[in-house]
């Protein structure tokens, strides 16, 4: 069912109400901070990533609103200490996702106030009548053809021209994010800054190179620098994954469930015989397994 965006503004207009009461009658969110809050909303993430990837769209809707929960708590402590509410962060956005998408014309739509991007003599109207840097219109003060490589990477150009904008291109990573995700992360705002395998079969020298130390020191039995090597070789094989465009997170959750499932084969069919796992050699695990890879759907 499609609803209006009148009736999408009145349920969003609800949740707000809602939850204003809930700050207010509530003993667990009355107590609640920033701090309090931020391990429950990294959980929040986690459960929607994992209706993403079932691509459980139920699921998936239910977890979009605990996490738009979170936003507006969040907002709502920022309003409660006179820093920002609801509408500052809407409008934050979208002015930002304005600027940086200048190519598209707005026509009467305007920025609530820009204050985004740096005003600077680089900043021109273009032909659009739109807010561009010179180096991204031509001699006529026409738009440059835009694909969407392109806008990836003026995105991340734009973003170190803003006033509060990344000091450095890979400034904008989360420290926090996890080690795997944050490589992927790392390499591809190099990639947009032009930092990047010329030719992408070339990576896989680099691949068996991290791999040939890996297992020299591996050899030695030097754990820091087996360590180390591995998480060089770690790195080149998602350096690989990027350059094929595959993402290397999923790939491996697949792999885990697929782990999972066929583990769980091998318990259970184990269990039909009176018996756990400790107790089965590893050739009969073997032969569990390899019949679970002929049920599996994953």
């Amino acid at each position: 069912m499609k609803h209006t965006k009148e009736e999408k503004l009145k349920a969003f207009g609800r949740l707000l109400d809602i939850q204003d009461r809930l700050r207010k009658e509530c003993p667990w969110d009355r107590k609640q901070t920033m701090e309090s809050l931020r391990p429950n909303t990294i959980e929040e993430v986690y459960e929607l990533c994992d209706a993403l990837m079932k691509a459980d769209y139920k699921e998936v809707c239910k977890e979009l609103g605990d996490v738009m929960e979170h936003i507006i708590f969040y907002a709502m402590i920022g309003e409660e200490e006179d820093k920002f509410d609801i509408a500052d962060v809407c409008n934050g956005q979208s002015d930002k996702l304005m600027f940086r998408h200048d190519f598209i014309n707005w026509g009467n739509t305007s920025f609530s106030e820009p204050k985004w991007y740096v005003t600077d003599t680089n900043l021109v109207i273009n032909n659009q009548g739109q807010v561009v840097y010179k180096d991204e219109v031509d001699e006529n003060n026409n738009p440059k053809p835009t694909t969407a490589s392109q806008v990836e990477s003026t995105w991340e150009q734009r973003k170190q021209r803003e006033r509060d904008g990344n000091k450095t291109v890979l400034s904008g990573v989360p420290s926090s994010l996890p080690s795997l995700i944050k490589a992927y992360r790392i390499q591809d705002k190099a990639r947009n800054v032009g930092f990047d395998w010329k030719d992408k079969g070339d990576v896989w020298g680099k691949v068996r190179e991290e791999l040939g130390e890996l297992e020299v020191e591996l050899r030695k039995g030097d754990r820091e620098n087996s360590t180390k090597e591995l998480g060089d070789f770690l790195f080149s094989v998602i350096n690989a994954a990027r350059l094929y465009h595959l993402n290397p997170d999923n790939a491996l959750e697949h792999t885990n469930e697929k782990f999972i499932y066929r583990f769980g084969y091998v318990e259970e069919k184990l269990r039909e015989q009176g018996r756990t796992v400790k107790e089965a050699s590893l050739e009969e695990m073997d032969a569990l397994w390899n019949e679970a890879k002929k049920t599996e759907t994953l």
